[in-house]
């Protein structure tokens, strides 16, 4: 919106050729009644112009399309002006005389804003009427593997091996596969294989009688017995003791356990999941995991995939997690914003679903607002930035001369400091003729000059 038209005409053609659909009105008034008429990614206003100022505009489209960010246009030094407009609501401001790569940046940070916000009120809401396997939230293509893998194996009473790092919740796929199963009237029982000390796991798993050992005044029934006609998952299954790898071996195989001090076997009727964070094939190879064992429990293979992997299946654990913890605090936070969500999505989440549900309890306790801010979010999240060199259009078996990298690199900063060469020069060590050369050579070797 501007009541230049010469200035809109020639920014409806410099930004048709960036690939953007523009629709242009020299009157506030008719811009304002086009946002009852479509949906639109962002609004564009000039600060000072006849009439309805830009500012009033960008009051009123807020109030009237809050979904929809507004990005102002000012005289170059205006700064007070441009606050007021951000104070009036406008995503941003773009200051005169401006390039169109500057404006054209913007606009895409701020079209991704909107869209960014659209799916976190999205998830929102598919959170609200979820229905899947208990709590294994997620919509992206690894996780409805997963659904799929549970569909097909819960039926079944074959032994499964559940692989991941450590807080992607493999037990919460056990518990889907034990809930969906033939047996899920029956207990599901867990034991962490690396939290039983090795004098007691062979106890813990098949029992003992009386008199056993030292403190052994009476018989005691083991897991796999206490699991009747239900499951037993054993996770961390790679830490156990390579004596109690073989004992666990006969038991799979003869389906049958022998308490400590007892002289007969007992019959058990349990389905088997275990579950590991370690590569079992290197340490079969390292001769730390027996080779039989191994293939006796890896039947069906369920890799569970790290949170960083999953994409929008953060925002949408994130959102499940702020209704929980709400709820349980009494505490009215209904969601999170647009830049938070934006730092989850950018953090790396080593401990996967188990540290994003801790950030997100901490969240919602210290907040003050109906929506989390990133302000509320822990300092090593808030502050996260990337080690990792990505440069865009480059496949991992892709090799590219030093040139190209540069080229791409160059390119990458410029974005990131929404086109201002200066900064760009500066965070290259460039300055700026040099690199003001360099971006005219790599237009001069676009198709387009060609």
């Amino acid at each position: 919106m501007d009541d230049d038209r010469e200035l809109c005409e020639t920014l409806d053609a410099a930004l048709g050729r960036l690939d953007f659909r523009i629709v242009w009105r020299t009157s506030a008034e008719e811009a304002l009644g086009l946002l009852d008429e479509g949906d639109w990614d962002v609004i564009v206003t000039d600060l000072n112009m006849g009439g309805m100022s830009g500012l009033a505009l960008c009051e009123r489209a807020v109030a009237s399309r809050p979904d929809v960010p507004v990005v102002v246009i000012t005289a170059f030094g205006s700064m007070e002006a441009a606050v007021s407009a951000i104070r009036a609501g406008a995503y941003d401001f773009v200051a005169k005389p401006f390039e169109i790569e500057e404006l054209s940046l913007t606009l895409e940070r701020a079209a991704q804003h909107r869209a960014l916000r659209e799916e976190v009120k999205r998830l929102r809401e598919a959170t609200a009427h979820s229905r899947g396997f208990s709590e294994m939230i997620g919509e992206s293509r690894a996780m409805r593997r997963i659904h799929d893998l549970i569909e097909r194996v819960s039926e079944t009473e074959t032994t499964a091996l559940l692989t991941g790092e450590s807080g992607t919740g493999k037990e919460l796929v056990a518990r889907a596969l034990h809930e969906h199963g033939r047996r899920s009237r029956g207990p599901f029982v867990a034991v962490n294989c690396a939290a039983v000390p090795e004098s007691l796991l062979e106890s813990e798993l098949f029992g003992h009688v009386k008199g056993a050992f030292t403190d052994a005044r009476a018989g005691r029934r083991g897991l796999f017995l206490r699991a009747h006609e239900g499951t037993i998952f054993l996770d961390e299954i790679g830490e156990l003791p390579l004596g109690m790898q073989a004992k666990l071996l006969r038991a799979l195989q003869e389906k049958t356990v022998r308490p400590v001090g007892g002289d007969h076997e007992e019959a058990y009727d349990a389905r088997v999941i275990a579950a590991t964070n370690s590569d079992l094939e290197a340490e079969v190879v390292e001769r730390r995991f027996r080779e039989d064992l191994f293939y006796r429990i890896n039947v069906v293979r369920i890799d569970v995939p790290p949170l960083r992997t999953r994409g929008n299946d953060i925002l949408l654990l994130a959102q499940h997690f702020v209704s929980r913890f709400a709820t349980q605090m009494g505490k009215p936070v209904r969601g999170i914003g647009a830049p938070t969500a934006e730092k989850l999505l950018a953090y790396r989440w080593p401990g996967n679903v188990r540290e994003l549900q801790n950030c997100i309890e901490r969240a919602v306790a210290l907040t003050r607002y109906e929506e989390l801010t990133v302000d509320d979010l822990a300092e090593k999240i808030r502050d996260y930035r990337s080690s990792e060199l990505a440069i865009p259009g480059v496949e991992p078996t892709e090799l590219l001369a030093m040139e190209e990298v540069e080229r791409r690199y160059i390119l990458r900063v410029l974005k990131a400091v929404g086109g201002n060469k200066t900064a760009a020069a500066e965070v290259l060590g460039f300055d700026r003729r040099t690199l003001y050369r360099k971006l005219e050579r790599y237009q001069d070797a676009s198709p387009e000059r060609q």
